[in-house]
């Protein structure tokens, strides 16, 4: 069995290295020469599989994405060709939750905010909305769920997007729809972003596209700027390089970019490729990772924002994502390399605190 894997794509070599010969690459740029004799294909969200890319892989009989999302991945193509096809949904909801933590209090420090009078409103309530969600809860904030579909069958646990975007801090977390019911293209729009309140926070860990970029540049020139936190950007990696220096935080699309996110997403296309194959399943993911440089800390006091703040840090410094974006800003490449050399980095849960009251865990520590 011959596997073409993105060459960010961690565990590859010790979960299939003894059953295939395994071949990476860069993501971005996959050809379709190269899946000529290719049984397996593995990738992330910068690779699009379409019939272009498949125009020569005659062998190819499993295509897998360890991503939430779908939308870089022609699906009906796959079935069409009787190619299984897999992805790897929650196995970045953590690191997630994590990211948007850490950028909730960067936003505190920055607007001198206590966070537990603040209101979240979590746009799309899926995996990563709902891990979100249960972060702003620990944190004592106040927290409306917007989700079109889920409202359907729960109206009074949801609210209406208008409703959403008065909270003080609006966090993004649907797929990218063009079409349906409910299509999130530039959901952010124009004529939304001119009639938010500057005192807001707009936080997009998602797509990209959700948010008119141009817009957004043209509100944050003006008089009442919004206070920004991007990790993902229209046109990726080409991006709108003046929008920028109008963010707070800024970050190359790295939201779900912990070691245990990758491990699961490497993992749950394994595990779909053994079945495939009536192979059994040998190992865990927690097999795969090394022990954390902090296993744990004693406390001896509340868990109040600020400490929170320092004990996130220990794990993971979301700062110093936004000052190596900002440095690299503008240079050849500079997108995909930040995202191919992402330093380790591991999630909350990975550090124990030992003391600590049950809130803790709902921030996504260990107890």
């Amino acid at each position: 069995m011959k596997l073409l894997a993105d060459e960010n794509m961690p565990y590859v070599q010790e979960l299939f290295g003894d059953w295939a010969e395994i071949v990476t690459c860069a993501g971005r740029n996959m050809t379709p020469e190269q899946l000529r004799d290719v049984d397996v294909l593995l990738v992330r969200s910068i690779t699009q599989v379409n019939e272009d890319l498949l125009a020569e892989a005659s062998r190819l009989r499993f295509v897998g994405t360890a991503t939430i999302g779908c939308d870089h991945i022609d699906t009906d193509l796959l079935a069409r060709r009787g190619i299984g096809f897999a992805s790897a949904p929650g196995c970045n909801k953590v690191a997630v939750g994590d990211y948007v933590l850490a950028a909730l209090l960067k936003v505190g420090e920055h607007k001198n905010w206590q966070l537990k009078d603040k209101t979240l409103a979590v746009v799309g309530v899926g995996n990563t909305g709902s891990e979100v969600a249960q972060r702003a809860r620990a944190l004592g904030m106040t927290v409306l769920l917007c989700d079109p579909f889920k409202g359907e069958h729960d109206p009074t646990a949801f609210v209406e997007l208008a409703h959403a975007l008065t909270a003080d801090i609006v966090s993004f977390h649907v797929p990218l729809t063009h079409e349906g019911p409910h299509p999130t293209w530039h959901l952010l729009d124009q004529s939304i972003i001119d009639g938010l309140n500057g005192a807001q926070v707009l936080i997009n860990a998602c797509r990209g596209d959700v948010w008119d970029n141009a817009a957004l540049l043209q509100r944050q020139q003006g008089t009442d700027p919004l206070t920004l936190v991007m990790d993902v950007w229209e046109h990726e990696p080409a991006l709108l390089a003046p929008l920028v220096p109008h963010t707070l935080l800024a970050t190359p699309h790295i939201a779900g970019y912990s070691l245990e996110g990758k491990a699961r997403g490497t993992f749950a296309l394994y595990r779909a490729l053994c079945e495939l194959n009536g192979r059994q399943v040998s190992l865990t993911p927690e097999q795969l990772l090394p022990l954390p440089p902090i296993g744990a800390v004693h406390l001896h006091s509340e868990l109040e924002q600020a400490l929170i703040a320092r004990l996130v840090q220990l794990v993971y410094n979301i700062e110093h994502d936004d000052a190596a974006f900002r440095l690299a800003l503008g240079q050849p490449g500079f997108f995909d390399r930040l995202r191919k050399y992402y330093p380790q980095r591991r999630e909350l849960g990975s550090l124990q605190l030992i003391n600590a009251a049950s809130t803790a865990h709902g921030l996504g520590f260990k107890i």
